[in-house]
């Protein structure tokens, strides 16, 4: 598993948003360049992880104790097994990335635990994923799981082997099962998220931007759960955040899923 320090990686530059320090100079200088051109990117990644937050808590009131983290980033503080474990110290997590860094860093946070998992694979790789040992050994596919992408989807563009992992994963899961999903969109910033997503693809990372149809297309199967598809500071908001007068400024979409047909 090797670090290249020289090609910026798009879970180091998220980590550079959230004020965190896995990340190298290539990195900061991406992100950089991306709060120069949509200043707001850090608030909007804190409000993202209070998206995941709200979540993982309402998958845990609704029963699921197993998760899987894909595209799950560097660890940073509130990781998802942490939040679960709040309400159920017996929650399970497989976290799976692409990044070696993100990877790297989770099995060193995460050692020693038991009830946790870190699995380097692409989201593509479903059968890879949902087959792997480790994965197995934490989640039994027979109880609903918590399937979380979260800020992971805008980095892949739409082909016939995304919609065909997805729909693997949505057919394995058990009814009952949760999907969390939160997305960029350029519906209220187009001009910004375009300039933002042409920064991305010039650094190596494609960036696709999506609408709400677009978003609802690619999920085929699984159905909304209230309040449906909003901003991300509009899901479930805890009583104690505050009113947000322009939700639409946080160019995030976020929406939670069920799956309720039988296999």
């Amino acid at each position: 598993m090797s670090v290249d320090p020289n090609r910026p990686s798009a879970a180091r530059i998220y980590d550079r948003y959230l004020g965190g320090r896995h990340n190298f100079a290539v990195d900061r200088e991406v992100a950089q360049r991306a709060v120069d051109l949509v200043p707001s990117i850090p608030r909007i990644a804190r409000a993202n992880r209070g998206f995941l937050r709200r979540a993982v808590r309402y998958a845990v009131s609704r029963g699921v104790r197993q998760f899987l983290d894909i595209g799950s980033g560097i660890p940073t503080e509130g990781n998802v097994h942490e939040i679960a474990r709040e309400a159920d110290p017996q929650a399970r997590v497989v976290y799976v990335d692409i990044d070696p860094t993100a990877v790297v860093h989770a099995r060193q946070i995460l050692t020693g635990d038991p009830r946790t998992a870190v699995v380097q694979a692409d989201l593509h790789e479903a059968d890879r994923i949902l087959d792997d040992p480790q994965v197995r050994a934490q989640l039994d596919f027979d109880r609903p799981v918590c399937l979380l992408l979260i800020a992971m989807l805008h980095f892949v563009p739409d082909t016939p082997e995304l919609r065909a992992a997805l729909r693997r994963y949505h057919d394995t899961l058990a009814p009952g099962s949760l999907l969390a999903v939160s997305h960029a969109t350029a519906s209220a910033r187009p001009a910004e998220m375009r300039r933002l997503a042409d920064l991305y693809t010039r650094t190596g990372t494609s960036m696709v931007v999506r609408d709400g149809p677009e978003l609802l297309g690619l999920l085929d199967g699984w159905e909304l759960v209230e309040p449906g598809m909003v901003f991300s500071p509009q899901w479930r908001p805890d009583l104690a955040d505050p009113p947000v007068e322009d939700p639409a400024s946080y160019a995030t979409l976020a929406a939670v899923w069920e799956r309720r047909t039988s296999r």
